[in-house]
């Protein structure tokens, strides 16, 4: 009964996702650590296909991640 409980019981959700994004120029992927509740990601950065900076945006979600210590996390307001 014990065991039972254990395994249904529900988990704590992670506070950090790791998600992929992409350029919108060349299809050049990223991942990067953002805030589960945070907002999409949108930001302008370095596609070394092209050599310059260029929009990327938040394709889809990878994965739920546990215990993130860096703090060079992507943290939208």
């Amino acid at each position: 009964m014990l065991l039972t409980v254990r395994l249904l019981a529900k988990k704590a959700k992670s506070k950090h996702i790791l998600v992929l994004v992409e350029s919108m120029v060349t299809g050049h992927h990223k991942n990067i650590v953002r805030e589960r509740l945070g907002d999409k990601l949108e930001f302008i950065g370095y596609d070394p296909l092209v050599g310059t900076d260029v929009l990327f945006r938040e394709k889809k979600k990878l994965r739920s991640i546990r215990n993130w210590k860096d703090k060079n996390v992507a943290v939208t307001k």
